[in-house]
């Protein structure tokens, strides 16, 4: 057999009240310290464009980014923007559910109210490598990823590919277009099957990014083992990241005869 291997409109963020995270003076950026920073990119998938705006409220030098290229904000991916060490905190009455990244040097990255983690806790994660979906748990009224940079516990003006942002009090004054991720051209595949579901991450109850009508000529970035999928017939727990759906589908439906794809590296 040929496939015997297979086991509405944005809501912009209200303005967010941070209890029991530390609160730290602002630090203007530009110092010799931030200078040394990582290539720090935007916190989420390559080509889609976002706005952010600063509220005056923040404990930290903080921007919050929603979505402005038409997509949906909720449930979208959210990626580390710099290589290191993510750990998954949670924080009811504030960030909800939000992931850390120690970049080593004195340099953190926060990504708060997230959806759902992607990672586990004291997992080391690449640039560009998704960490959870965009979602509003916490103290939050609406979808967006709240995005700090921080240099030994002082939070920094966000610098992002070398160039600082600016701080605008609401959306849509400034836009950050993303090229985290877009390095990689992927390997090529084709799919097969009909109404097949590419999800923000490797399981079953991960949103639905888009449908493959039928077979679909892909690029497949990475792999790794996520939910286990029983369909048409197989079963398997490999899951491929398509690089123009930026999401990712069961190996099932990829049309090759290997359970791991040849060639294709890890997530």
């Amino acid at each position: 057999m040929r496939f015997l291997r297979r086991l509405p409109a944005v809501v912009a963020a209200a303005v967010l009240v941070l209890t029991g995270l530390s609160a730290v003076p602002a630090h203007a950026g530009g110092s010799a310290a931030a200078a040394a920073g990582p290539n720090f990119k935007a916190p989420y998938p390559c080509g889609q464009r976002w706005t952010y705006s600063h509220h005056s409220a923040e404990v930290r030098r903080a921007l919050d980014f929603v979505r402005a290229d038409g997509g949906t904000t909720a449930g979208t991916p959210v990626l580390a923007s710099a290589a290191g060490t993510a750990t998954r905190h949670y924080q009811a009455g504030g960030a909800g559910n939000y992931i850390v990244i120690d970049h080593g040097g004195g340099w953190k990255t926060y990504y708060f109210h997230l959806a759902a983690y992607s990672v586990a806790s004291g997992e080391y994660v690449g640039q560009g490598r998704q960490i959870g979906t965009t979602g509003s748990t916490g103290n939050s009224s609406g979808a967006h990823i709240h995005y700090e940079q921080l240099y030994n516990g002082v939070g920094q003006n966000i610098v992002i590919n070398g160039s600082g942002l600016s701080y605008p009090g609401s959306y849509h004054q400034a836009y950050l277009t993303s090229d985290n991720g877009c390095g990689g051209t992927g390997t090529p595949f084709n799919t097969w099957g009909s109404g097949v579901n590419v999800r923000a991450d490797a399981r079953l109850s991960a949103p639905v990014v888009t449908t493959l009508g039928g077979p679909t000529a892909v690029r497949v970035l990475c792999q790794k083992q996520g939910d286990t999928v029983n369909a048409e017939g197989y079963t398997n727990n490999w899951w491929s990241k398509l690089r123009d759906q930026n999401g990712f589908i069961s190996n099932i439906y990829i049309d090759h005869p290997d359970a791991v794809l040849p060639g294709v590296p890890l997530c």
